[in-house]
C-alpha cells in the first residue's frame, strides 16, 4: 500500500496555551470591556446631564427633585419651599464650620447625583469654591448669597475686595437668599411653580415677622448697650441691621487664629466700656473666649459668658434652633438677656 504524504496523514495541532497565557488574555478583555463601560458611562452621564440643562425642567414628572445644600440655614429654606417635591440633603450639620469644610467622597458621590445644588457662595465655603466650579459644568450650582445686590454687601475687613458671606444675620437679606431658592426651585420643576410660590410666601411672612421681632428685642437694649463681642467676625450685618456695635476675636473666616495682640486689644476695650457679657459660637472652640475671659479678669474686670450663639452652624434638628427661624430667636434672646443682665433668669 503507497504511503500518504507526511501533511496528509497529520495536521499540525494549533499551540497549546499555557495557564498563564490564557490568564493575561482574560485580563486584556476585561480591561478593554472595564474601558468601554466607564466611556459609556460618561457619555450616558453627560448626555442627561447636558439634557437636563437644556430641558431646565429636573426630574419633572419622574419623582422628587433631588437637592443638596451646604450649610444647614440653605438646608431649611430649600426644604420649607420644596415641601413635598424635593429631597433635600444637607452636607454641614449642627458646630461644623463651612470656612474650614473639606467635601468628603460621600458629598462629592451626592452632588454628582442630584438635580440642584445650593450653596451660600461669597467665599463661605472657601475650600469647596473649586468643587462648585467643577459642578457647574454639569449640575445646576445656586449661589443664593450672590443674588443679593452688592450695594447691600459688606466688605470683608481683612480683604476689602471681598463680601462678608454671614448675610443671615440680617433676616431682610435672608430674604433675598429665599426668593434665589424659589426661582430656583421653579426653574428646575415648572410642574410644580405653583406650590414653590405658595410655600415661599408663606416663608417670607414667617420672615418677615422675625425680622420684626428681632428689632423690637434689640430696642430693649440702650443704644450704648448694643456691644456684641463674640469669637469671629460673623455677625456685622446683624449689628448693621439693628444697631449693635459688633467685634470679634477672629477675622471673618475663622482660617486665621486669633494672636496674642487681638485679646489684648479686646480686652482693653471690654473693660473699658464695661462689657457685661461675651458669647461663645456653636462652631467656634470656646478656647478664645475663654482665653479672653480670663485676660480681662485679670485687669480686675469680670465679664460673663452670656450663652453660646449659633453663627456658621444651627442647632440640633430635634431643637428649635434647628431650624433658621429659632436659631434667629435664640440668638437675639440670648444677647439681649445677657446684656440686660437677665442670663439665666
Amino acid at each position: 500500500m503507497q504511503s500518504l504524504p507526511l501533511l496528509a496523514r497529520r495536521r499540525p495541532r494549533p499551540p497549546r496555551l499555557r495557564p498563564a497565557s490564557l490568564a493575561s488574555l482574560t485580563r486584556h478583555a476585561l480591561r478593554g470591556s472595564l474601558a468601554v463601560l466607564v466611556a459609556l458611562g460618561l457619555l450616558l452621564s453627560s448626555a442627561c446631564s447636558g439634557d437636563r440643562q437644556a430641558a431646565g425642567d429636573g426630574k419633572q414628572g419622574r419623582g422628587r427633585l433631588e437637592a443638596v445644600a451646604t450649610v444647614g440655614m440653605i438646608t431649611d429654606i430649600v426644604r420649607q419651599i420644596g415641601g413635598e417635591h424635593v429631597s433635600v440633603i444637607g452636607l454641614m450639620g449642627p458646630g461644623i464650620d463651612p470656612h474650614l469644610y473639606k467635601a468628603s467622597a460621600g458629598d462629592v458621590a451626592r452632588m454628582q447625583r442630584a438635580d440642584i445644588i445650593f450653596y451660600n457662595g461669597l467665599h463661605l465655603e472657601g475650600a469647596m469654591a473649586e468643587l462648585f466650579e467643577r459642578m457647574r459644568d454639569r449640575t445646576r450650582t445656586v449661589a443664593v448669597a450672590e443674588r443679593i445686590p452688592p450695594a447691600r454687601l459688606l466688605s470683608d475687613s481683612s480683604s476689602p475686595k471681598m463680601h462678608d458671606p454671614h448675610v443671615w444675620f440680617d433676616v431682610s437679606l435672608w430674604r433675598e437668599a429665599a426668593r434665589a431658592v424659589e426661582d430656583a426651585l421653579v426653574a428646575a420643576d415648572s410642574l410644580h411653580a405653583g406650590d414653590y410660590r405658595r410655600h415661599a410666601a408663606e416663608l417670607q411672612g414667617a420672615l418677615a415677622e422675625l425680622d420684626r421681632y428681632v428689632r423690637q428685642r434689640a430696642q430693649e437694649l440702650a443704644p450704648e448697650q448694643r456691644v456684641l463681642i463674640t469669637a469671629h467676625d460673623a455677625f456685622h450685618y446683624f449689628g448693621r441691621a439693628y444697631g449693635f456695635e459688633v467685634h470679634g476675636l477672629q477675622g471673618i473666616s475663622t482660617v486665621t487664629e486669633a494672636g496674642t495682640s487681638d485679646v489684648q486689644e479686646l480686652t482693653d476695650f471690654i473693660v473699658a466700656r464695661r462689657v457685661p457679657a461675651i458669647f461663645v459660637e456653636s462652631s467656634v472652640p470656646p478656647r478664645t473666649i475663654e482665653a479672653l475671659q480670663a485676660a480681662v479678669r485679670a485687669r480686675g474686670f469680670e465679664v460673663a459668658i452670656g450663652g453660646e450663639l449659633f453663627s456658621d452652624a444651627m442647632g440640633d434638628p430635634a431643637t428649635p434652633e434647628g431650624n433658621y427661624i429659632g436659631m434667629v430667636r435664640h440668638n437675639i434672646d440670648t444677647i439681649v438677656d445677657a446684656l440686660e443682665g437677665k442670663a439665666g433668669e
